[in-house]
Protein backbone atom coordinates (compact mmCIF):
# COMPACT_ATOMS: atom_id res chain seq x y z
CA UNK A 1 0.00 0.00 0.00
CA UNK A 2 2.69 2.40 1.00
CA UNK A 3 3.99 2.40 -2.44
CA UNK A 4 0.85 3.51 -4.18
CA UNK A 5 -0.98 5.82 -2.16
CA UNK A 6 0.21 9.81 -2.33
CA UNK A 7 0.48 12.43 0.73
CA UNK A 8 -2.48 13.83 -1.37
CA UNK A 9 -5.02 11.03 -1.23
CA UNK A 10 -3.97 10.60 2.27
CA UNK A 11 -4.70 14.42 2.87
CA UNK A 12 -8.09 14.64 1.37
CA UNK A 13 -9.07 11.31 2.87
CA UNK A 14 -8.49 12.95 5.97
CA UNK A 15 -10.67 16.42 5.34
CA UNK A 16 -13.70 13.88 4.24
CA UNK A 17 -13.15 11.53 7.80
CA UNK A 18 -13.20 15.07 9.75
CA UNK A 19 -15.81 16.71 7.91
CA UNK A 20 -17.76 14.20 7.34
CA UNK A 21 -18.30 15.22 3.89
CA UNK A 22 -16.73 15.26 0.35
CA UNK A 23 -17.95 18.69 -0.73
CA UNK A 24 -16.99 20.33 2.48
CA UNK A 25 -13.52 18.61 1.93
CA UNK A 26 -13.00 19.56 -1.88
CA UNK A 27 -13.56 23.79 -0.59
CA UNK A 28 -10.75 22.99 2.15
CA UNK A 29 -8.72 21.63 -0.03
CA UNK A 30 -9.30 23.80 -3.14
CA UNK A 31 -10.11 21.02 -5.35
CA UNK A 32 -12.92 20.31 -7.77
CA UNK A 33 -15.47 17.49 -6.25
CA UNK A 34 -14.47 14.91 -9.45
CA UNK A 35 -11.08 15.35 -7.86
CA UNK A 36 -11.49 14.78 -4.80
CA UNK A 37 -14.08 11.49 -5.86
CA UNK A 38 -11.22 10.59 -8.11
CA UNK A 39 -8.24 10.34 -5.63
CA UNK A 40 -10.87 8.53 -3.09
CA UNK A 41 -11.60 5.79 -5.44
CA UNK A 42 -7.20 5.69 -6.41
CA UNK A 43 -7.02 5.11 -2.60
CA UNK A 44 -9.71 2.58 -1.87
CA UNK A 45 -8.67 0.63 -4.73
CA UNK A 46 -5.33 0.85 -3.09
CA UNK A 47 -6.34 -0.23 0.24
CA UNK A 48 -8.58 -3.05 -1.17
CA UNK A 49 -11.54 -2.45 0.61
CA UNK A 50 -14.49 0.96 1.14
CA UNK A 51 -13.59 3.52 3.43
CA UNK A 52 -16.49 5.33 3.54
CA UNK A 53 -20.13 4.83 3.07
CA UNK A 54 -23.19 7.12 2.11
CA UNK A 55 -25.65 7.51 5.03
CA UNK A 56 -27.75 10.24 3.70
CA UNK A 57 -26.10 13.44 3.13
CA UNK A 58 -23.35 12.16 5.73
CA UNK A 59 -20.18 10.29 4.68
CA UNK A 60 -19.37 8.09 7.68
CA UNK A 61 -16.49 5.76 8.07
CA UNK A 62 -16.57 2.55 7.78
CA UNK A 63 -14.03 -0.03 10.13
CA UNK A 64 -11.14 0.06 7.43
CA UNK A 65 -11.92 3.92 7.08
CA UNK A 66 -11.47 4.75 11.14
CA UNK A 67 -8.23 2.32 11.17
CA UNK A 68 -6.84 4.49 8.39
CA UNK A 69 -8.18 7.63 9.22
CA UNK A 70 -6.30 6.66 12.81
CA UNK A 71 -2.94 5.64 11.04
CA UNK A 72 -2.93 8.94 8.87
CA UNK A 73 -3.60 11.50 11.92
CA UNK A 74 -0.39 9.68 13.52
CA UNK A 75 1.33 10.30 9.95
CA UNK A 76 0.86 13.53 9.86
CA UNK A 77 1.88 13.98 13.44
CA UNK A 78 5.17 12.54 12.71
CA UNK A 79 5.31 15.17 9.66
CA UNK A 80 4.25 18.48 11.89
CA UNK A 81 7.10 17.30 14.25
CA UNK A 82 9.58 17.13 12.03
CA UNK A 83 8.41 20.26 10.65
CA UNK A 84 8.98 21.97 14.42
CA UNK A 85 11.81 20.55 14.95
CA UNK A 86 13.11 22.23 11.67
CA UNK A 87 11.45 25.40 12.58
CA UNK A 88 13.48 25.04 16.55
CA UNK A 89 16.28 24.89 14.48
CA UNK A 90 15.89 27.55 12.32
CA UNK A 91 14.45 29.84 15.20
CA UNK A 92 10.48 30.36 14.50
CA UNK A 93 11.63 31.14 10.93
CA UNK A 94 9.23 28.71 9.62
CA UNK A 95 6.50 26.44 10.58
CA UNK A 96 2.96 26.04 11.30
CA UNK A 97 0.29 26.76 14.02
CA UNK A 98 -3.34 25.16 14.16
CA UNK A 99 -5.88 26.60 16.49
CA UNK A 100 -9.41 25.22 17.39
CA UNK A 101 -11.48 28.26 19.73
CA UNK A 102 -15.01 28.07 20.65
CA UNK A 103 -17.55 30.18 18.70
CA UNK A 104 -17.13 33.14 21.35
CA UNK A 105 -13.49 33.21 20.96
CA UNK A 106 -13.83 34.69 18.13
CA UNK A 107 -14.23 38.12 19.70
CA UNK A 108 -10.50 38.23 20.29
CA UNK A 109 -8.44 34.86 18.95
CA UNK A 110 -7.82 36.94 15.20
CA UNK A 111 -6.55 39.52 16.77
CA UNK A 112 -4.26 37.57 18.86
CA UNK A 113 -3.38 35.73 15.95
CA UNK A 114 -2.73 38.48 13.50
CA UNK A 115 -0.06 40.13 16.26
CA UNK A 116 1.41 36.74 16.54
CA UNK A 117 1.47 36.51 12.74
CA UNK A 118 3.42 40.00 12.43
CA UNK A 119 6.27 39.06 15.19
CA UNK A 120 6.43 35.46 13.26
CA UNK A 121 5.78 36.04 9.16
CA UNK A 122 7.19 32.86 8.09
CA UNK A 123 4.90 30.82 10.78
CA UNK A 124 1.58 29.21 8.73
CA UNK A 125 -1.30 30.12 10.98
CA UNK A 126 -4.86 28.80 10.84
CA UNK A 127 -8.12 29.44 13.30
CA UNK A 128 -11.25 26.95 13.02
CA UNK A 129 -13.78 28.39 15.11
CA UNK A 130 -16.87 26.53 15.59
CA UNK A 131 -18.87 24.89 18.63
CA UNK A 132 -17.44 22.92 21.78
CA UNK A 133 -18.76 19.64 20.74
CA UNK A 134 -16.57 19.97 17.04
CA UNK A 135 -13.66 21.27 19.86
CA UNK A 136 -13.71 18.55 22.05
CA UNK A 137 -14.40 15.76 18.93
CA UNK A 138 -11.05 17.45 17.74
CA UNK A 139 -9.18 17.87 21.16
CA UNK A 140 -9.78 14.07 21.54
CA UNK A 141 -8.20 12.80 18.10
CA UNK A 142 -5.03 15.62 18.51
CA UNK A 143 -6.09 17.15 15.85
CA UNK A 144 -5.00 20.74 16.18
CA UNK A 145 -1.98 22.15 18.09
CA UNK A 146 -3.95 24.56 21.00
CA UNK A 147 -7.53 24.84 21.72
CA UNK A 148 -8.99 27.89 23.32
CA UNK A 149 -12.05 27.47 25.32
CA UNK A 150 -14.28 29.42 28.34
CA UNK A 151 -13.84 25.97 30.74
CA UNK A 152 -11.21 23.12 30.24
CA UNK A 153 -13.44 20.20 29.55
CA UNK A 154 -13.50 16.97 32.22
CA UNK A 155 -14.12 14.59 29.67
CA UNK A 156 -10.62 14.65 28.37
CA UNK A 157 -6.99 14.90 30.36
CA UNK A 158 -5.58 18.32 29.18
CA UNK A 159 -3.53 21.01 30.58
CA UNK A 160 -5.25 24.47 30.78
CA UNK A 161 -3.29 27.66 31.32
CA UNK A 162 -5.44 30.68 31.68
CA UNK A 163 -4.39 33.29 29.15
CA UNK A 164 -7.43 36.11 29.36
CA UNK A 165 -10.00 37.22 31.85
CA UNK A 166 -13.84 36.79 30.79
CA UNK A 167 -15.76 38.35 33.04
CA UNK A 168 -19.52 38.13 32.60
CA UNK A 169 -21.78 40.62 32.51
CA UNK A 170 -25.80 41.67 32.71
CA UNK A 171 -26.43 43.88 29.45
CA UNK A 172 -30.01 44.88 28.63
CA UNK A 173 -31.48 47.52 25.95
CA UNK A 174 -30.46 50.81 26.76
CA UNK A 175 -34.03 52.08 27.16
CA UNK A 176 -34.35 48.94 29.78
CA UNK A 177 -36.60 49.96 33.00
CA UNK A 178 -33.09 48.65 34.91
CA UNK A 179 -30.52 50.43 32.70
CA UNK A 180 -30.39 53.24 35.44
CA UNK A 181 -30.97 51.17 38.65
CA UNK A 182 -28.14 50.82 41.41
CA UNK A 183 -27.06 47.61 43.11
CA UNK A 184 -29.87 45.49 41.35
CA UNK A 185 -30.42 42.20 43.82
CA UNK A 186 -30.35 38.94 41.73
CA UNK A 187 -33.92 38.30 43.39
CA UNK A 188 -35.08 41.00 41.26
CA UNK A 189 -33.07 40.04 38.27
CA UNK A 190 -34.27 36.89 38.51
CA UNK A 191 -37.94 38.00 37.92
CA UNK A 192 -36.86 39.39 34.30
CA UNK A 193 -37.39 37.46 31.45
CA UNK A 194 -34.41 35.69 30.71
CA UNK A 195 -32.31 35.50 27.20
CA UNK A 196 -30.02 32.20 27.33
CA UNK A 197 -27.49 30.01 25.52
CA UNK A 198 -28.33 26.48 25.23
CA UNK A 199 -28.31 23.72 27.80
CA UNK A 200 -24.70 22.88 28.44
CA UNK A 201 -22.68 26.03 27.91
CA UNK A 202 -20.13 27.12 29.86
CA UNK A 203 -21.20 31.11 29.95
CA UNK A 204 -25.01 29.71 30.89
CA UNK A 205 -23.85 27.06 33.76
CA UNK A 206 -21.98 30.11 35.65
CA UNK A 207 -24.94 32.23 35.45
CA UNK A 208 -27.51 29.49 36.84
CA UNK A 209 -24.80 28.66 39.43
CA UNK A 210 -24.44 31.82 40.52
CA UNK A 211 -28.54 32.34 41.19
CA UNK A 212 -28.37 28.48 42.66
CA UNK A 213 -26.50 29.45 45.07
CA UNK A 214 -28.66 32.48 46.28
CA UNK A 215 -31.82 29.85 46.38
CA UNK A 216 -32.91 31.52 43.15
CA UNK A 217 -33.88 30.24 39.62
CA UNK A 218 -34.11 31.44 36.39
CA UNK A 219 -36.46 30.27 33.50
CA UNK A 220 -35.05 31.23 30.10
CA UNK A 221 -37.77 32.84 27.84
CA UNK A 222 -35.70 32.36 25.24
CA UNK A 223 -32.66 29.93 24.58
CA UNK A 224 -30.34 30.97 21.31
CA UNK A 225 -27.51 29.32 19.82
CA UNK A 226 -25.26 31.99 19.43
CA UNK A 227 -24.26 35.38 21.24
CA UNK A 228 -25.03 37.66 17.93
CA UNK A 229 -28.67 36.35 18.03
CA UNK A 230 -28.72 37.06 22.00
CA UNK A 231 -27.60 40.48 21.58
CA UNK A 232 -30.39 40.55 18.88
CA UNK A 233 -32.82 39.52 21.11
CA UNK A 234 -31.87 42.21 23.85
CA UNK A 235 -31.54 45.29 21.23
CA UNK A 236 -35.00 43.96 20.52
CA UNK A 237 -36.73 44.26 24.06
CA UNK A 238 -37.02 40.48 24.34
CA UNK A 239 -35.33 40.52 27.89
CA UNK A 240 -31.84 40.62 29.78
CA UNK A 241 -28.62 38.34 29.31
CA UNK A 242 -25.22 38.07 30.51
CA UNK A 243 -22.60 37.40 28.21
CA UNK A 244 -18.87 37.39 28.53
CA UNK A 245 -17.50 41.72 27.91
CA UNK A 246 -15.63 40.67 25.56
CA UNK A 247 -18.57 40.46 23.59
CA UNK A 248 -19.39 43.77 23.46
CA UNK A 249 -15.92 44.85 21.89
CA UNK A 250 -16.97 45.47 18.02
CA UNK A 251 -20.28 47.59 19.16
CA UNK A 252 -20.22 51.20 20.03
CA UNK A 253 -20.11 52.46 23.51
CA UNK A 254 -24.09 52.78 25.09
CA UNK A 255 -25.08 50.50 22.33
CA UNK A 256 -25.77 48.17 25.41
CA UNK A 257 -26.95 48.88 29.09
CA UNK A 258 -24.37 47.12 31.31
CA UNK A 259 -26.65 46.54 34.56
CA UNK A 260 -25.29 47.12 38.27
CA UNK A 261 -26.19 43.60 39.43
CA UNK A 262 -25.56 41.87 42.46
CA UNK A 263 -22.64 39.07 41.98
CA UNK A 264 -21.82 40.70 38.82
CA UNK A 265 -19.63 40.37 36.46
CA UNK A 266 -18.59 37.07 36.95
CA UNK A 267 -15.10 36.11 37.00
CA UNK A 268 -13.89 33.30 34.55
CA UNK A 269 -10.96 33.40 32.38
CA UNK A 270 -10.16 31.96 28.72
CA UNK A 271 -7.53 29.21 28.59
CA UNK A 272 -5.53 27.97 26.28
CA UNK A 273 -5.55 23.89 25.85
CA UNK A 274 -3.86 20.71 25.09
CA UNK A 275 -4.09 16.96 25.80
CA UNK A 276 -2.39 15.83 28.60
CA UNK A 277 0.89 13.60 27.70
CA UNK A 278 1.71 15.75 23.97
CA UNK A 279 4.27 17.92 23.86
CA UNK A 280 3.32 20.32 22.31
CA UNK A 281 5.17 22.12 19.36
CA UNK A 282 8.15 25.09 19.55
CA UNK A 283 5.46 27.28 17.67
CA UNK A 284 2.58 26.38 19.73
CA UNK A 285 4.97 27.11 23.11
CA UNK A 286 5.84 30.10 21.47
CA UNK A 287 2.32 31.44 20.66
CA UNK A 288 1.19 30.14 24.48
CA UNK A 289 4.16 32.52 25.51
CA UNK A 290 3.06 35.39 23.32
CA UNK A 291 -0.49 34.90 25.28
CA UNK A 292 0.87 35.07 28.69
CA UNK A 293 2.78 38.40 27.85
CA UNK A 294 -0.09 40.02 26.40
CA UNK A 295 -1.84 39.30 29.72
CA UNK A 296 0.85 40.10 31.63
CA UNK A 297 0.67 37.04 33.20
CA UNK A 298 3.63 34.45 33.88
CA UNK A 299 1.40 32.08 34.94
CA UNK A 300 2.52 28.33 34.09
CA UNK A 301 0.53 25.47 33.00
CA UNK A 302 -1.96 25.64 36.27
CA UNK A 303 -4.60 23.03 35.55
CA UNK A 304 -4.87 19.70 34.40
CA UNK A 305 -8.12 18.51 34.23
CA UNK A 306 -8.86 14.85 35.42
CA UNK A 307 -10.19 12.27 32.91
CA UNK A 308 -13.52 10.76 33.42
CA UNK A 309 -14.40 7.39 34.83
CA UNK A 310 -14.15 6.19 31.06
CA UNK A 311 -10.81 7.59 29.96
CA UNK A 312 -10.44 10.28 27.54
CA UNK A 313 -13.57 10.40 25.02
CA UNK A 314 -13.09 9.45 21.26
CA UNK A 315 -13.93 11.83 18.73
CA UNK A 316 -16.55 10.48 16.49
CA UNK A 317 -15.17 8.66 13.35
Amino acid sequence: MRHHTTFRQLEIFEAIARLGSFTRASEELYLTQPTVSMQMKKLTDTVGAPLVEQVGKKVLLTEDGQELAQATREIFAILDRYTMSVAQRRGLEKGKLKLMAITTASYFAPRLLGEFSKLHPGIDVSLRVTNKEQVLASMADNLDDLYLLGTPPEEIDVVATPIMDNPIVVLAAPDHPLSKEKHLSLKRLATEPWIMREAGSGTRKAIERLFQEHGLEIRPRLELGSNEAIKQAILAGLGVSALSSHALVLHQPGQFAVLDAEGFPIQRHWYAVYPAGRKISVVARAFLDFLLGQSGSASPEVKAMRPSASGPRNAPG
